[in-house]
């Protein structure tokens, strides 16, 4: 009876990665996939994982489980998600972020003799504005729009400058990142700890070896295409707020980073959540424009573009959260974690190799479905389940499967980042995929073997 369950959730996980490949509404996809796999299980026979408020009949348990989902997402790392989405929108809105990536990319200029060089840099000074900014289609855009036409004024090609601009997306970490909140969530920790003592811990060497590999597959690749240094005029980029709003994307993380159990330095200690990070922000911008604008109607107008943001998200990301729970409840009541662990087992894996497995398995789906949130969503819920069995720290699988998730969508020809970045670069978006792909394969072996080790 198992062998039909695994099978079936199989199927319906392949079925469900050529829609969402082929653009079908990840959510509507996602929840009913999992319906339908949750129905199943009833059919057969099969346990359901249960509910905290039982309705007395299966079948509307289904569809209170979806109710409840969206009960606990909402309250808590819904909430905090939200916020985070609300406050990147009043930073774009006010200027903040154009003056944060203005002041980030001024170093650049003492390397105009070293082009190749100057673009490996932008990587760890992308990545930390990514940790501030964690929109990677909108970093994506404002690095095209600041740092891509130095580079190419430097002489390198479009192709490579707009390569290692979405390499500044590949690690998806920090306080501010759903990724984060939600495998922070699964594994039981804070998000600033999670970060702070696990993301740095692999994401720095990992972004060492990033720089060092695309300068030489950036150098040999423009020299095979006969690439010509385009002397092009290089028009500044200018930041349409003070430069001190640049200090504004990054105070969360600081108050965060501050008041953290990690760095307690009162006692009692003095700990902040990321919602109430984001909110102290929101008012230290809020008072901000009201000294820059001196008009308090229009400064309070300006505050529905908050709202906004956290409508956007909510429709957006806790929507897509929720379905891919349902997702992976439905894959669990088929039994996929149970023939996992045990085919696993039988093959002779443990910990590491299912970890190994799931982490190649995520990174393969989003570049499928060009997601990173859609991929990590979908089976990252299975890890607790997965982590217990094995009894292991969820941590050790869930780390190498969410960062996996991120670099899978930069290498994707249809991910947002790369279609957008590609098309105002005036590079094929599947040229621009290949070019992403031996940096980061290269970089998810590097990362497994490491995780491997250590």
């Amino acid at each position: 009876m198992q062998i039909v369950g695994i099978i079936l959730a199989v199927q319906f996980t392949i079925v469900t990665a050529y829609l969402l490949f082929r653009k079908y509404n990840p959510q509507a996809v996602l929840l009913f996939s999992g319906l339908l796999m949750l129905a199943l299980a009833l059919i057969i026979g099969f346990p359901i994982p249960d509910l905290q408020s039982d309705t007395g009949f299966e079948g509307f348990n289904l569809f209170a489980a979806i109710t409840e989902s969206f009960a606990s997402k909402g309250a808590g790392v819904g909430l905090m998600i939200m916020t985070i989405g609300g406050f990147v929108s009043y930073m774009k809105k006010i200027g903040a972020s154009d003056a944060l990536v203005y002041i980030s990319m001024q170093p650049l200029s003492l390397f105009k003799k070293h082009p190749y060089i100057a673009a490996s840099l932008v990587i760890p000074i992308g990545q930390l504005l990514f940790i501030c900014t964690p929109s990677a289609t909108g970093l994506g855009l404002l690095l095209v729009a600041s740092i891509f036409p130095v580079l190419v004024s430097l002489g390198i090609s479009r192709l490579s400058a707009v390569s290692v601009i979405t390499a500044c997306t590949v690690f998806d970490m920090g306080p501010a990142s759903a990724n984060t909140a939600r495998a922070a969530e699964l594994i039981g920790k804070n998000n600033v700890e999670y970060f702070l003592e696990h993301q740095l811990s692999l994401t720095i060497p990992l972004t060492i070896f990033l720089m060092i590999i695309y300068y030489f597959i950036n150098r040999h690749a423009d020299k095979k295409m006969g690439h010509n240094p385009e002397k092009i005029e290089q028009k500044d980029f200018q930041a349409n707020a003070p430069l001190i709003y640049g200090i504004l994307p990054i105070l969360p993380l600081i108050l965060l980073i501050i008041f953290s159990s990690v760095f307690s330095f009162t006692n009692p200690p003095i700990v902040l959540d990321t919602t109430t990070a984001m909110i102290m922000s929101m008012v230290v911008a809020f008072i901000f424009e009201l000294i820059r604008i001196r008009s308090i109607k229009k400064v309070f107008s300006s505050l529905k573009i908050f709202w906004e943001g956290m409508g956007k998200v909510f429709a957006s990301v806790i929507t897509l959260i929720v379905c891919a729970e349902i997702f992976s409840r439905g894959l669990i009541s088929l039994g996929f974690i149970e023939g996992l662990v045990q085919g696993s087992q039988a093959i002779g894996f443990g910990a590491i190799g299912i970890g190994v497995i799931m982490t190649i398995m995520i990174f393969t789906a989003s570049i499928l479905m060009g997601s990173g949130n859609a991929s990590f969503f979908s089976f990252g819920p299975l890890v607790p389940d997965i982590a217990t069995k094995l009894g292991v720290e969820g941590v050790s699988i869930i780390l190498p499967m969410q960062l996996a998730s991120s670099m899978g969508r930069a290498t994707s020809p249809i991910s947002g980042v790369v279609i957008a970045t590609s098309e105002i670069a005036g590079v094929s978006p599947f040229d621009l995929a290949k070019r992403n792909f031996i940096p980061l394969v290269s970089a998810l072996v590097i990362m497994l073997f490491y995780y491997s080790i250590f």
